[in-house]
């Protein structure tokens, strides 16, 4: 390839697959010699990562740059929407939270929006030979078709090809890939250039009547049927995963995360669900009428949220926190990372609205600190050491926090916690004396193989398999990438781009 081409991934539905096949694409045509980049325009998503330049971008993007071996750039994904309520989100452009809005200012907002995705558009266009862009939810979403900037709007103004991929899992994949093409205008009709269907398991040779058919139908090309890759665990854009990727017979160790409305960066307890011998499940409580208690386990895990006080007052109202207390009474631990290190405390103050509604929110009341959410947010990549017990170990990870902790000032000394990590050379967390509760700002902290080996330690188990974040995301990667290889017509596919307008 010599000029840059664009081409456009847009689904069926959500989660029909279009990240993991952005993913896919990208490591197929890095390993070509081809210097290629991810972009979603806009993506609403709790997940993100932390770009070198300390902007903040979703945690899809982050998996697919690292499936084109590039460093993460904000302009990956120009439009972050990080929802804090039902009808309101925080707006990130360009890696930096611009305000929170309510669904209806941002969709007057949108305008606005465009120019920031297709400056990106264009600065990626000036340093990659080809942009691999991935939609958002379904293009055929006519109530939000008008200032669309995530799917066929962006791919209207920029003049790219697009290829609407469908997932035959779900049932009914005929349907819905008739049905969306014919949703569309004339004009977005003649950009979709085929189809991709994913996850197919069973013989190709019952299906290919169902492709002429559909090729007849629409004339468009199938360019390919992915087949369903047992086992997988590639990193979600946000959807939740209580699958297991190893038999589970050996489990010694039984960690509960808890999931509340508005839990953010549940990718941090990936590497937890993969060790065989820990058993990672998340717990979930609908709605208030349904009571579902803390089961028995070594480790509760208070995770990140993004409306903290909000998700505080949701863990009260189930009684959570009588469960807290007594998994502790009976010698368990606990954990609080980024938010819900914030719990862990004895009140957070939210008093510019920052989150939500102004005020002031008692915490669970384990440490003596106290939590202000400020307007400027902390988006920084660290790594130093971590300390539980009497052992230590290297740890890395990121912090993506609005709050502000101070240890409480009248705190005697003999009161006072010992941290939890030292980072950069300052300390930041807290461990009680009792070494039964512990808590920080850092995401991703159990990634680092020898961090996960002392937590292990630290809960009283003696293993030496240290499963590696890294490794199993670059083998799923790798599974991808192989599959997109073998089952697309990629020539074919390339030959159309070159040949695009």
């Amino acid at each position: 390839m010599t000029n840059c081409q664009t081409i456009m991934i847009q689904g069926t539905t959500s989660d029909a697959g279009k990240t993991t096949l952005v993913a896919g694409l990208c490591r197929l045509f890095a390993d070509k010699q081809v210097k290629v980049a991810p972009f979603k325009p806009q993506n609403m998503a709790l997940n993100s990562a932390v770009t070198p330049c300390g902007g903040e971008i979703g945690r899809a993007q982050a998996l697919q740059a690292k499936a084109a071996r590039v460093a993460l750039s904000v302009d990956f994904n120009p439009i972050l929407l990080k929802p804090n309520s039902d009808t309101g989100a925080q707006v990130i452009v360009h890696g930096k939270a611009l305000s929170n809005m309510e669904a209806e200012s941002y969709h007057d907002y949108k305008k606005v929006a465009m120019q920031a995705v297709l400056h990106s558009h264009k600065k990626l266009k000036e340093n990659y030979q080809l942009i691999v862009v991935e939609g958002a939810g379904s293009p055929a979403e006519v109530n939000l078709r008008e200032g669309d900037i995530a799917n066929m709007g962006f791919a209207e103004a920029v003049d790219c090809p697009v290829i609407i991929v469908a997932d035959i899992d779900k049932g009914g994949v005929f349907a819905q890939l008739v049905g969306t093409l014919m949703l569309l205008s004339q004009s977005e009709q003649d950009r979709v250039i085929g189809f991709v269907i994913n996850r197919f398991r069973g013989d190709i040779s019952l299906l290919e009547p169902g492709l002429e058919w559909l090729e007849r139908k629409t004339n468009k090309p199938v360019l390919g049927v992915l087949p369903y890759l047992h086992g997988l665990d590639i990193s979600s854009e946000d959807a939740l995963t209580t699958s297991q990727s190893y038999d589970k017979a050996n489990t010694k160790v039984e960690i509960v995360v808890l999931v509340y409305p508005h839990m953010s960066n549940h990718t941090d307890f990936d590497i937890l669900r993969h060790h065989p011998h820990i058993n990672c499940q998340f717990l979930f409580a609908k709605n208030e009428k349904t009571k579902v208690s803390i089961p028995a386990c070594d480790l509760i895990i208070l995770p990140g949220s993004k409306n903290v006080r909000s998700d505080l007052a949701f863990l009260y109202a189930r009684g959570w926190h009588q469960d807290i207390a007594r998994h502790l009474r009976y010698g368990g631990k606990l954990i609080g990372i980024c938010g819900g290190y914030q719990m862990l405390g004895q009140v957070i103050h939210d008093p510019h609205a920052i989150e939500g509604q102004a005020g002031s929110s008692k915490g669970l009341g384990y440490f003596p600190i106290e939590t202000e959410l400020a307007s400027e947010k902390t988006l920084v990549n660290a790594a130093g050491t971590m300390m539980l017990g009497e052992a230590k170990s290297e740890v890395s990870g990121y912090e993506i926090h609005a709050g502000v902790t101070q240890l409480l000032t009248n705190t005697l000394a003999e009161d006072k916690p010992s941290a939890m990590l030292t980072l950069g050379g300052e300390e930041q967390g807290f461990v009680s004396n009792d070494q039964q509760i512990a808590g920080c700002y850092l995401h991703g902290l159990f990634d680092n193989p020898s961090a996960l080996q002392l937590l292990i330690s630290w809960l009283g188990l003696k293993t030496n398999i240290q499963p590696s974040l890294d490794s199993l995301e670059e083998e799923a990667i790798e599974r991808v990438s192989h599959a997109c290889e073998q089952y697309l017509a990629i020539d074919k596919l390339t030959a159309m781009l070159q040949s695009w307008r």
